[in-house]
């Protein structure tokens, strides 16, 4: 077979440069980023959640920081953790069929939300949520600042935790002492102090859940996890004008690549004539000039031009 040409291999090159960049940027648009995280656009601005990134009062985002969560009502208790499994170094699950999530030794760390009933004398335990089996939506599509929900799924049941937008700490990190209106100090020690103490009255935790179906749960959440991280104005992304652009792009450079490989290997073509419609490329950027680029001729030339060879002669 003989070698590729040069010019042959630079264009499959451009071309699947072209699809790699659509790729990409198509990545960016809506859609989750993993199991806590997501990006929605709504009303002309883009709403970006990442429930595991760290906040002033919250190092470890909306993860529990003592390894799961804990909602007990009447004789059935639910552990869970968001974004990750479990982790017990105190007040262990201890109940029986928890083969599913760790086993009897390490009940509960292979999951990441577990339910307990008690029956006839006995603690049984149901793995209802996985994190690699998890989704994250918003909870009301028409008003992203309400917060998210994040459902787990797990054989036959499912937990989703509605994990409602509370910006309070936010706002409070932003707290400021100023004295004699000209001297403003940012006291770091009263600051972080202020903010955990605000914190920990805001922050709510789950307290109950509620049971749809035979094994289908919900529990509520107030988290300023829950609200998005960042809104960025349609003006700062693509747009429809760019987005257009883009698939524009991607269309002919996916058009090249497959006609370019076709008429190599089916047809036999093995120069730069394998390009599709190689006559129409040539001639595209002379086209593309006389359309835009104006005629550098002057005025009178032009009329003269449109008279044509007969013109009126002064007596």
């Amino acid at each position: 077979m003989p070698a590729p040409n040069p010019h042959l291999l630079l264009l499959l090159a451009a071309a699947w440069s072209a699809g790699l960049f659509c790729l990409v940027t198509g990545s960016t648009g809506e859609s989750g980023g993993g199991s806590c995280e997501l990006s929605v656009a709504r009303g002309g601005a883009l709403y970006n959640f990442s429930l595991a990134a760290p906040t002033p009062a919250h190092p470890h985002g909306v993860l529990s920081e003592d390894g799961f969560y804990k909602v007990a009502m009447n004789d059935s208790v639910i552990w869970f953790q968001l974004c990750d499994q479990m982790i017990f170094n105190f007040d262990p699950p201890l109940c029986l069929r928890c083969e599913a999530c760790g086993g009897p030794l390490r009940c509960g760390t292979q999951c990441s939300a577990l339910v307990s009933h008690y029956i006839r004398g006995y603690d049984v335990c149901t793995t209802i949520g996985r994190a690699s089996e998890s989704h994250l939506s918003l909870i009301d599509e028409s008003n992203p600042q309400k917060g998210v929900v994040v459902k787990m799924s797990s054989s036959k049941c499912s937990f989703s935790v509605f994990i409602f937008c509370d910006s309070a700490v936010a706002q409070v990190s932003k707290f400021k002492l100023t004295f004699f209106s000209s001297l403003s100090f940012s006291l770091s020690i009263l600051h972080s102090y202020f903010t955990v103490l605000v914190s920990s009255l805001i922050f709510q935790l789950p307290d109950k859940f509620s049971q749809s179906g035979n094994c289908d749960y919900v529990t509520v959440l107030r988290h300023p996890s829950g609200c998005a991280r960042s809104v960025s104005a349609s003006g700062d992304g693509w747009g429809w004008l760019g987005t257009s652009f883009i698939t524009i792009l991607c269309l002919l450079g996916g058009y090249i690549l497959i006609g370019a490989i076709y008429r190599y290997y089916f047809l036999g073509i093995h120069s730069v004539e394998a390009i599709p419609n190689l006559e129409f490329w040539k001639s595209l950027p002379t086209k593309l000039k006389s359309v835009f680029v104006p005629s550098t001729r002057n005025p009178r030339s032009r009329s003269r031009d449109a008279r044509g060879p007969y013109a009126p002669v002064n007596n």
